[in-house]
């Protein structure tokens, strides 16, 4: 069969860092490399500016359409979907990715045939085998439209994949992760034994370490022709065995990059000598979720770490002279004197980088229920869900005065924080005239959003 497999554009109302965070297909790279054994595959990067969906259609004419998603990406999908079986209604249509883990009947439609609550190497494979037939019959993991979408409640994860990277191979000069472009992104372990409350991942990878082989790991570092990786396992830093491990690997094989990872602060305060010997094989940036100014909320999160723990942290990471790339979370119970103090504490931690996200309780997990009498948005406006706009009602302001602080934070962080010589530096102008425009694009739609509540 020829199968044609999308990521849906981007949303253009959606609050993202787009301009600076373009990653890879991951998991569409991962689906590609086992259907290609039998099948005819190709991708479609829709978020890839130019690309057409219809056009594309009509030169492959698909047999089957699959179709990534995220929470923000439901309604693209659907209308994906809808066209398919408009342009040809024999065409097969399934659905996998994040939302469709998270909740399924998002996508239990009549132009959709299958969804992918979990993706396995098993399950694709008999889908596969069974259509091929002309039969159909339960798969685990899998809802199909006919048998009237049973299996919702099924338990499972996503399997660890290889990615084919060949099979985007036209679109890797796009991809970027903040200032490193190209870069690719590779995982190599699932789960997360720290559980954050507010986190999705572990929820869907499982909440502990998972670790794939390093001798894998490794192969596909030495197919990778971008000089930069992302790693974007939920804390890299953890296992300090296994990152001495990976440093002997490196040298052994002779393997440059400049490498990229999320690390807690945990790990980072645990073995900094260990750290540094990362840096000297290539690691130029850590993302860390600082998250707040004040301990209390740290607690809640379930973050293993302190405010002076963050403090501590940072300082380590400076003196190895590794960049920090920090992430908050704004309260919607703080007031105008919270704002003020997580300027002041983001001045005192000095990182290269900071982003920010307003707390999102997102829907079917334990945090929704927490604030439910105080959302701004239904579970079925699906855009809203983008981790970018004010999801629960402010308690201590308006919500018009909310975004204005929201908006004023923004430009300290951008004006006055993220310095613009560290990144021409690092990056060169082009890439900072990129990343301005992404961030002016923020500012414009915190603006709208402002005038709008």
């Amino acid at each position: 069969m020829k199968i044609l497999l999308v990521r849906p554009p981007r949303i253009k109302q959606a609050v993202t860092l787009g301009e600076m965070m373009f990653c890879e297909p991951l998991g569409l790279q991962c689906i590609y490399k086992i259907l290609k054994e039998q099948h005819r595959v190709e991708i479609l990067d829709l978020m890839v500016q130019g690309e057409d969906f219809h056009k594309k259609f009509k030169e492959f004419n698909p047999d089957m359409v699959g179709i990534t998603s995220l929470c923000i990406d439901v309604d693209n999908v659907l209308k994906l979907a809808r066209e398919v079986k408009v342009l040809n209604p024999k065409v097969i249509t399934f659905v996998g990715g994040t939302q469709a883990y998270l909740s399924p009947e998002s996508f239990f439609t009549q132009h959709v045939d299958h969804v992918f609550k979990f993706t396995t190497t098993d399950n694709l494979k008999k889908l596969m085998e069974l259509l091929s037939k002309g039969e159909m019959g339960p798969i685990e993991g899998v809802c199909s439209r006919v048998l009237d979408f049973e299996g919702a409640e099924a338990k499972g994860r996503n399997e660890y994949m290889v990615p084919d990277r060949n099979s985007t191979k036209k679109y890797r000069s796009y991809y970027s992760y903040l200032g490193y472009k190209p870069c690719a992104i590779m995982q190599t372990s699932l789960g997360c034994s720290k559980s954050c409350d507010f986190c999705l991942r572990w929820r869907i990878e499982g909440a502990r370490e998972e670790d794939i082989d390093l001798q894998l790991i490794i192969n596909q570092l030495k197919e990778i022709e971008e000089p930069s990786v992302m790693i974007c396992d939920n804390d890299f830093l953890n296992n300090e065995e296994r990152l001495e491990k990976f440093c002997d690997l490196l040298e052994r094989e002779g393997i440059t990059k400049n490498f990229i990872c999320y690390g807690s602060v945990h790990s980072v305060l645990s073995h900094p000598h260990t750290i540094s010997r990362l840096k000297d094989n290539g690691l130029k940036a850590v993302l860390v979720g600082y998250e707040t100014f004040k301990n209390e909320e740290l607690e809640n999160y379930r973050k293993k770490s302190t405010v002076e723990d963050n403090i501590k942290a940072s300082e380590i990471l400076k003196q190895l002279g590794i960049d920090v790339w920090a992430s908050f979370m704004l309260h919607p119970d703080w007031d105008l004197e919270d704002f003020k103090s997580l300027k002041k504490y983001v001045k005192k931690l000095r990182p290269e980088i900071s982003t920010f996200s307003p707390l999102t309780p997102f829907p079917n997990l334990p945090m929704y229920k927490k604030y439910e009498e105080r959302l701004i948005y239904n579970p079925m406006e699906y855009e809203a869900w983008s981790f970018g706009k004010v999801t629960i009602k402010p308690s201590k302001m308006s919500l018009r005065r909310y975004y204005f602080e929201l908006l004023r934070f923004v430009l300290y962080v951008n004006v006055r924080m993220n310095s613009t010589s560290y990144m021409i530096k690092r990056f060169g102008v082009g890439t900072v005239f990129r990343m301005g425009r992404g961030s002016f694009g923020v500012v414009k739609t915190y603006l709208n959003l402002m005038f709008k509540a």
